[in-house]
């Protein structure tokens, strides 16, 4: 019995993305090989994606011998791969689009990186499919970092946006003696000086930033980012980055401290 070879290898189509960085589709692959002898047809192109394994087992093969898992910095972030004509395409859904600031339709991708802040590498990725596999990108961010921990990695922080910066996903870095980098909503109700719970917007920050405990978290430094002029144009608005700070500091010591602790 005889096997017919592919016409086409992975290789193939990543040079087709590299070439053609707007359209994706099987049948433009297909269309930019057209003049070769024996050219595969989209069909073709479409039987090697699905081949493809559908983890992130393989991304991790390939990456982890250029990274050092006890240095650096993780980063989760997400983003919406455009789809607004697709009618039958797996994976796609309406959601929140960062980039439009609205909801779109295209497929959500949750994606792991690992830095020393001169080299970005993606070490884990996952699709956003809750119809399937009921899960929320919270949900998909705790497994990337339990992934993360169990490959052995001991990052100096952990980085997100404030869309992860959930009391629950806090507690999963704290419990594996992590620190994180996060922006905080303006809402957020923080104890400043062991009286009551206020917004932190409403907090007088130094700019050397202060320990104040957050709701159901515990203590945690904050810092204010006010805009400059050029970024205030672009529509960009104050925020607030935080940590957990290197010591546990007690309520009582607290108000002694909240001006004077340093980064």
């Amino acid at each position: 019995m005889s096997i017919n070879i592919s016409k086409c290898i992975d290789l193939d189509y990543i040079n087709f993305l590299i070439a053609s960085p707007t359209v994706f589709s099987c049948t433009e692959a297909a269309r930019c090989y057209a003049s070769k002898t024996n050219a595969p047809s989209h069909d073709c192109f479409t039987r090697l994606l699905q081949k493809q394994p559908s983890d992130s087992e393989p991304l991790w093969a390939e990456v982890k011998k250029l990274i050092s898992p006890k240095k650096g910095y993780l980063i989760v972030d997400d983003t919406v791969l455009d789809k607004p004509y697709s009618e039958k395409i797996g994976f796609v859904r309406y959601q929140w689009s960062g980039k439009h600031h609205r909801t779109v339709k295209g497929i959500g991708l949750i994606t792991l990186v690992w830095t020393d802040g001169n080299v970005v590498l993606p070490i884990d990725f996952r699709i956003y499919n809750i119809d399937e596999d009921n899960k929320t990108k919270n949900d998909h961010f705790r497994d990337m970092l339990d992934k993360a921990e169990e490959r052995g990695f001991k990052p100096k922080y952990v980085m997100f946006d404030t869309w992860y910066a959930s009391i629950k996903n806090l507690k999963a870095i704290r419990k594996k003696q992590w620190h994180f980098l996060t922006r905080l909503k303006s809402n957020r109700l923080v104890n400043p000086d062991n009286t009551k719970n206020i917004n932190v917007e409403e907090v007088e920050i130094p700019p050397q930033g202060i320990v104040v405990h957050l709701r159901e978290y515990g203590f945690i430094k904050v810092f204010r980012i006010v805009p400059t002029e050029e970024t205030r144009n672009t529509g960009q608005q104050t925020s607030w980055i935080w940590k957990k700070p290197q010591e546990k500091i007690s309520a009582k010591r607290l108000g002694k401290l909240k001006n004077t602790i340093e980064v």
